[in-house]
């Protein structure tokens, strides 16, 4: 499985899973409230980066409501307006009603935004769509804002897989950015992380070191890594509509912030705090040609970590200049870490024994046990 068929597979499982009330807890950074109130309108809100959203914009004073069907974590946000309906056309509650501005980190079907954005156009300020890094055509290479994006033949294929996530999610933008022509901003964050992702693409690291002993780390402790806290990205948005920045922007940690040295000494660190394992947890390093002999996979396997050479050995090192400059801020990966360790511990029993990422331990220690022997 490769880096885009990973993202589409984490994205699918994200949009199926609950988001618990461990989010509730850490939505965000603490936060002042906002120089003047708006009113915001959420298309979803329920899930992972959707509560984030929703509780910081809370947090900050602002009116929230939320368009969804109604059919995951109905009991969040007693507080907040609710409107039901489906973005397969279903949009009439939404008929005739105003917002300051529309976050819509639910779309994934050009069509779907397309109803959307349209019908709420005349009477929004702001639309700002979450789209993602995988809409760019190749990853080979370091991208900007302004490298081409992939492209699908038929633009009326609605079905979302390995293939098509990334043009179609391109495409979503394209119709955004046609309905609210000047006032629609666009998002393309990578690895989306922190507190209530339960793909476990993140979460594996220190989930794995809180397990103790032996650690299969992969490549060197000097790969650059790049991922975004989901409540980093959901304070980037609102000062986005608070105050009314448009264009389009990639959404990720700086290029050469955060190595995967840094995330598993963190998640070590973390482990050794919050559970102090035993035997404790010990990184083993292990380089990418055996892993790959060995058919251990970046992203899937090895979740975050990609190889200094291949298909996506750009996507560590995406361009950020434009958000950093309009005011991205990026917490420290201590901090990423231990929070999302604190809200795993807190996860059903059966959740943390069965990760969605990541490799299986029997399999880890096979490779390990082949590692030891290559080298002894």
């Amino acid at each position: 499985m490769n880096r885009r068929e990973f993202m589409h597979t984490v994205a699918a499982v994200a949009a199926s899973t609950a988001a618990g009330s461990a989010a509730l807890a850490a939505a965000g950074q603490a936060s002042s409230r906002a120089a003047r109130p708006l009113r915001i309108l959420i298309l979803g809100g329920t899930r992972f980066l959707g509560v984030h959203l929703t509780q910081l914009a809370l947090d900050r004073g602002h009116q929230v409501t939320q368009f969804n069907r109604g059919k995951t974590n109905p009991d969040l946000f007693p507080q907040v307006e609710h409107l039901h309906g489906d973005r397969d056309g279903q949009l009439d509650s939404l008929r005739g009603r105003k917002w300051d501005a529309v976050i819509d980190d639910s779309g994934y079907v050009p069509r779907h935004v397309r109803l959307s954005a349209e019908l709420l156009a005349p009477n929004v300020s702001q639309y700002l769509f979450i789209s993602t890094i995988s809409v760019y055509a190749s990853l080979a290479k370091p991208v900007t804002e302004d490298s081409p994006v992939g492209k699908i033949a038929d633009e009326s294929v609605e079905k979302v897989d390995n293939q098509t996530y990334g043009p179609l999610k391109a495409l979503c933008e394209k119709a955004a950015l046609a309905a609210l022509p000047g006032r629609a901003t666009v998002f393309r964050p990578g690895l989306i992380v922190g507190p209530d992702d339960s793909t476990d693409r993140f979460t594996y690291w220190p989930a794995r070191a809180a397990r103790g002993g032996e650690l299969l780390a992969p490549g060197t402790p000097r790969d650059p890594i790049q991922f975004i806290d989901a409540r980093d990205l959901a304070a980037f948005a609102l000062r986005a509509v608070e105050n009314r920045i448009m264009g389009t922007f990639n959404v990720v940690s700086p290029p050469g912030k955060f190595t995967m040295g840094e995330l598993i000494e963190a998640s070590i660190a973390a482990a050794n705090e919050q559970v102090k394992p035993n035997p404790p947890p010990h990184a083993v390093w292990v380089t990418s040609d055996f892993l790959e002999k060995q058919k251990v996979e970046p992203w899937s396997d090895m979740p975050v970590w990609i190889p200094e050479s291949g298909d996506d050995a750009g996507a560590e090192h995406t361009n950020v200049a434009r958000a950093m400059k309009a005011g991205l801020s990026i917490r420290p990966i201590r901090q990423t870490v231990s929070d999302t360790l604190a809200w795993h511990l807190k996860r059903p029993k059966a959740e943390q024994d069965a990760l969605k990422a990541g490799i299986a331990p029997q399999r880890e220690q096979e490779v390990l046990s082949a590692w030891h022997q290559l080298n002894a």
